[in-house]
């Protein structure tokens, strides 16, 4: 079964993508991650996150950038050193437009680059199989 895990430090940015998600009709299981550390955490199976009963490794990765302690690029940085991870498709949720900000995120391996607030038209493009959708 197919599983999200979203980076996200905003409640109110977490709110949303839930509300996207319903209004997508899309009843993908969403474990939420608070900052960029919590992220390596999960997905390296740390601490809390060890039962991958409870917390598998996610299919897709939705990650916001801007984010204490570690940062969305960090976390970005560190799984493209982690083969046993590179199935995962990276998607970037920022509230950032940049240019700069799009072009690293794709340098580091993110398969498309977000701005939020996300749409159920959005998610439900993003998540069909296909390449990557920087072209888009």
């Amino acid at each position: 079964m197919n599983h999200i895990l979203l980076v996200e430090d905003d409640p109110n940015d977490v709110f949303l993508m839930q509300r996207a998600m319903s209004k997508a009709k899309l009843s993908l299981p969403m474990h939420v991650a608070i900052n960029g550390q919590e992220a390596i955490d999960y997905l390296s199976g740390e601490g809390k996150y060890g039962d991958r009963n409870i917390y598998p490794i996610p299919n897709h990765l939705f990650l916001d950038l801007k984010m204490p302690l570690v940062n969305g690029f960090e976390v970005l940085e560190w799984l493209r050193d982690q083969s046993s991870l590179g199935n995962i498709d990276v998607f970037v949720l920022s509230s950032s437009p940049e240019e700069r900000d799009r072009d690293r995120s794709q340098k580091l391996g993110a398969k498309a680059y977000l701005v939020k607030p996300p749409t159920p038209e959005m998610l439900l493009e993003v998540l069909r199989p296909s390449e990557s959708k920087f072209d888009s």
